[in-house]
């Protein structure tokens, strides 16, 4: 099976991959621009997220094979690539796996390091929603507010909502295995991945996805990573300021 994508512009491969519960429409409005400074941009939904097949087996090795898969199809070679969160991981694995296919290496907001579970409420907030009572955004997001105090938080889960059908709300992830394998999210990089290219790390200031002391674990698995603080942005930085993160991304690239 094949990921979904959204293919933007012409020129060099930039693969972009997103994170945990989110989707490739996420990186929509950044994907347009970066395609405007001549790059063809693939915008990827992961499985079990967005548009993408949904599979019982969901793990690390598992998405990076079917990234594999997805750059065997459309002949990608030399690609930039770029992941958020979950999707930095599944970055950081292909880059280790597969170097020759990767020309430059960008992750957003995470560390190779193990991260423990930390999506409880909110998973427990997605499973909450009933969609044979609840028939709109505004009903969905009352009830997720008691379990997600953060309207921004809300906003970026509730785009998952889409119409089944006529008057039939639902969520495009696949919820039932995320919540069993949540724990896959947090593994960390296997200790013999290294990737020996241009590696650029960026972080929001506001985050403790990457700390201090990851810079040394980083430079063990990216001996060429440089680190950028991304300021006035947490977690999600490429949506909370996206002009210094698109800003900093093609200087990079470039």
């Amino acid at each position: 099976m094949q990921l979904h994508s959204n293919i933007l512009g012409e020129g060099s491969p930039f693969v972009i991959l997103h994170g945990f519960l989110g989707m490739s429409d996420n990186w929509k409005t950044l994907g347009a621009q970066f395609s405007e400074q001549g790059f063809e941009v693939h915008l990827i939904d992961q499985r079990n997220h967005g548009r993408s097949f949904w599979s019982n087996e969901f793990n690390y090795e598992a998405l990076v094979k079917d990234l594999k898969n997805y750059c065997d199809l459309h002949d990608l070679n030399d690609i930039i690539l770029l992941g958020h969160s979950m999707g930095g991981k599944t970055a950081m694995l292909f880059a280790a796996e597969y170097p020759d296919l990767v020309s430059k290496l960008l992750i957003a907001d995470i560390s190779p390091r193990f991260y423990p579970v930390h999506h409880d409420a909110i998973l427990n907030g997605l499973s909450a929603l009933d969609f044979d009572t609840i028939k709109s955004r505004g009903e969905a997001d009352k009830v997720l507010s008691e379990y997600v105090s953060d309207f921004g938080t809300r906003q970026f889960l509730l785009k998952n909502l889409y119409w089944v059908e006529k008057g039939q709300l639902g969520l495009r992830m696949n919820l039932e295995i995320l919540k069993e394998e949540v724990s896959e999210v947090g593994e960390p990089l296997p200790n013999h991945a290294v990737f020996e290219k241009d590696t650029l790390f960026l972080r929001g200031d506001r985050s403790e996805y990457i700390g201090v002391g990851d810079e040394s674990i980083i430079k063990r698995h990216f001996p060429k990573a440089k680190i950028v603080t991304i300021s006035n942005a947490g977690h999600w930085l490429h949506a909370e300021n996206p002009n210094d993160f698109f800003d900093a991304v093609i200087r990079f690239v470039s």
